[in-house]
């Protein structure tokens, strides 16, 4: 019992059990694809317990971040994209869903993520929210000028932005001030490991069909996903170091630069171009799982 008790609290294997549950058994699916918000913005609120109320009465140290969440997430993980999708993809459906995917701003789980990896969960959710209002602007302005496609509603960037970033930084504030936080925290890991294994399974099984049905055409799809999270990912932090930043902030700088919001990117891909345009998000997010599992072990040899 003991042993099966371990086991299921071990985060890469929650992660890898979901993989392995998308592509083998999407069964569930159907349920578990409405539990993804709740889940995500659950993780939310566990992730940013950690986030003091003293943070917010210092204006001056939210630029920064929040500036470097634009850079990370656009001026270099964006450009990256779109400049590795033009050079080896030739499908223009394709082409299409690697730029929605440099479109959208970093996944939310970028903050949480910041918790398993023990980056600097401020640095991470400022960063985040900075990206995500710079999306209003960057998102259509890509939209125009690479895909000449207008149709882009901001006003659902803004309801990503309330429900999964504003409400759940809200709810924590109440749990802390509550005086829950101490009684919470002894779950939060097991609760926040298995919440995105609902989000994991989720996504990879919504896409099953188009991941084993075109495995001929995957590889450049799986190069360009390698390349824009290992080895940028890499660069990132071999770069931040030759500046001695904190490990800490250099974990939150490459979570940032490397992890996109392959849901949202779906979706628009999705409802806008078809199920060719979204291989790449589903692509990225099975890369994204190992990428994750990677990032856990490389954190105990650093």
């Amino acid at each position: 019992m003991a042993r099966l008790k371990l086991l299921l609290s071990n985060r890469n294997l929650i992660f890898l059990l979901a993989l392995g549950l998308g592509l083998l058994s999407p069964q569930a699916v159907p349920v578990a694809r409405h539990l993804v918000l709740p889940a995500l913005a659950l993780a939310m609120v566990l992730s940013t317990l950690d986030v003091g109320d003293d943070l917010f009465l210092r204006p001056r140290t939210l630029l920064f971040p929040a500036l470097m969440g634009i850079l990370m997430s656009y001026v270099l993980h964006g450009n990256v994209i779109i400049g590795l999708s033009t050079l080896l993809i030739a499908d223009e459906a394709i082409w299409t869903g690697f730029v929605l995917l440099a479109a959208v701003p970093p996944a939310i789980a970028v903050i949480p993520f910041s918790g398993f990896l023990r980056g600097n969960s401020q640095f991470s959710l400022l960063g985040t929210v900075g990206a995500y209002l710079g999306a209003l602007a960057i998102m259509p302005l890509i939209a125009l000028t690479l895909l000449r496609s207008a149709t882009f509603d901001p006003f659902r960037l803004i309801l990503i932005i309330l429900e999964l970033v504003v409400l759940p930084l809200a709810v924590s504030r109440l749990l802390i001030r509550k005086g829950w936080k101490e009684r919470i925290f002894p779950l939060r890991g097991p609760v926040t490991n298995w919440c995105f294994f609902l989000v994991l399974y989720a996504l990879v099984g919504l896409n099953r069909e188009m991941i084993l049905g075109r495995t001929t055409v995957l590889f450049p799809i799986v190069a360009i996903t390698f390349l824009s999270m290992f080895v940028l990912g890499l660069l990132i932090d071999w770069v931040s170091g030759l500046f001695h930043l904190p490990r800490d902030t250099r974990t939150s700088l490459v979570l940032l630069g490397t992890l996109k919001n392959q849901g949202v990117a779906g979706g628009l891909a999705l409802t806008l171009f078809g199920q060719e345009a979204a291989l790449p998000a589903a692509v990225s997010t099975m890369v994204m799982i190992v990428y994750i599992i990677w990032l856990d072990f490389k954190k105990r040899w650093d």
